[in-house]
């Protein structure tokens, strides 16, 4: 068995199935509640915020349909039936091959759904059952959990393994230029993590990028063909930049969603399990999530020569420079922030572990509101 499989972890048991479900169910709710307290204090744009809303509700769209896929776990449905998958030792994540394995489905729920009876045939067929046989249906109710998997990944609107970009316009500029926002997702296959991509540019072209039938195209395969979390901001930005001549990425910010830490899922090391440990929280509370921002901005432009007489705009991008870090980082800044329920907070400003004084805490209340702490 790899490495690789080894930090795989089947949830096999119906109850922990569901817990593990509706953690992440709240945790998705929580995100969005951060991100407005990030445009309240002025680090997120109203777009910001617009955009990664979008992409956390669909990360919840997913993690709901799946839910409906493994309603049925560990118990006895007559059909030979796998469990979630999870990441249980990095991540806490559903692995990669979960979201492969949900989106060929997708191209197929319409068939299947075709073959199926209805929810409400169904759920007559399971009355009949209880009062006529006096039995509990759990074949009838198999059958309904898939229908209600189908019927989501149907609906669309999911976080996929690729999502690919998009484009949004922000202002015209004085000097004729476009500015759009481009944002794209993937879900890392590494790290088995949601990471989202939003770069602000400009566009010096004849035709606005969104309109523009050999642009577009380009620019959407070069963006997903660099989309990996291996490679730096800088690095993806300035082979961007060299690639499209009348294009000019102004600002390059990767969003990494994740890890999810759990003491009764997950099995990290680090401070944070010794955190959860010493919390003791009750269910729904057991939790914590980082969240960590890399940003990349242009410092200032330059020319270079095209061709015989012309030349290009090329971007000079800022790079973090404390300690020479930037070189490291290949990005102007980096926010690490963390996400948890008021227990899990408590213990951990009791046991004050090393390196996480810089680490910004968002602190959720048992009423859903969110506290920022630095």
């Amino acid at each position: 068995m790899s490495e690789t499989k080894n930090t795989h972890k089947a949830l096999q048991d119906t109850f922990a199935s569901r817990r593990y479900f509706k953690k992440f169910d709240d945790i998705t709710g929580h995100l969005g509640r951060v991100a407005g307290v990030m445009e309240a204090e002025g680090s997120l744009s109203k777009v910001d915020v617009g955009v990664l809303t979008r992409y956390v509700t669909s990360l919840a769209f997913t993690f709901r349909a799946l839910s409906m896929k493994y309603l049925l776990v560990g118990r006895d449905t007559g059909q030979f039936f796998g469990s979630l998958q999870m990441d249980g030792v990095e991540s806490g994540f559903p692995v990669f091959n979960e979201l492969l394995v949900m989106a060929n489905d997708a191209q197929q729920a319409e068939s299947h759904l075709r073959n199926m009876p209805s929810a409400d045939s169904l759920k007559e067929q399971m009355v009949r059952g209880i009062l006529g046989d006096q039995e509990l249906p759990t074949k009838l109710q198999f059958a309904l959990s898939q229908r209600l998997y189908y019927e989501e990944l149907l609906r669309g609107e999911l976080f996929w393994a690729q999502n690919h970009p998009e484009c949004r316009w922000i202002e015209n500029l004085p000097d004729g230029r476009k500015r759009f926002m481009v944002h794209w997702a993937v879900y890392d296959s590494q790290v088995n993590l949601p990471t989202i991509y939003l770069m602000e540019l400009e566009d010096s072209g004849k035709h606005a990028l969104p309109k523009d039938e050999r642009r577009w195209p380009e620019v959407q395969a070069h963006l997903m063909g660099q989309a990996l979390g291996g490679l730096k901001l800088v690095t993806i930005a300035k082979g961007f930049d060299e690639s499209f001549d009348d294009l000019h990425p102004k600002r390059l910010r990767r969003f990494h969603v994740g890890p999810m830490y759990s003491h009764a899922f997950t099995a990290q090391a680090g401070p944070l399990r010794e955190v959860l440990a010493a919390a003791r929280a009750p269910k729904g509370q057991d939790w914590a999530l980082a969240w960590t921002l890399e940003e990349l901005e242009s410092e200032r432009v330059t020319q270079e020569k095209s061709g015989w007489f012309g030349s290009v705009d090329r971007e000079v991008f800022a790079l973090d420079p404390f300690s020479g870090r930037g070189v490291d980082t290949g990005a102007t800044r980096m926010e690490r922030a963390i996400i948890l329920p008021q227990r899990p907070y408590q213990a951990l400003e009791e046991l004050n572990p090393p390196g996480f004084g810089s680490v910004r805490k968002f602190v959720v209340s048992p009423q859903g509101r969110v506290l920022s702490y630095r």
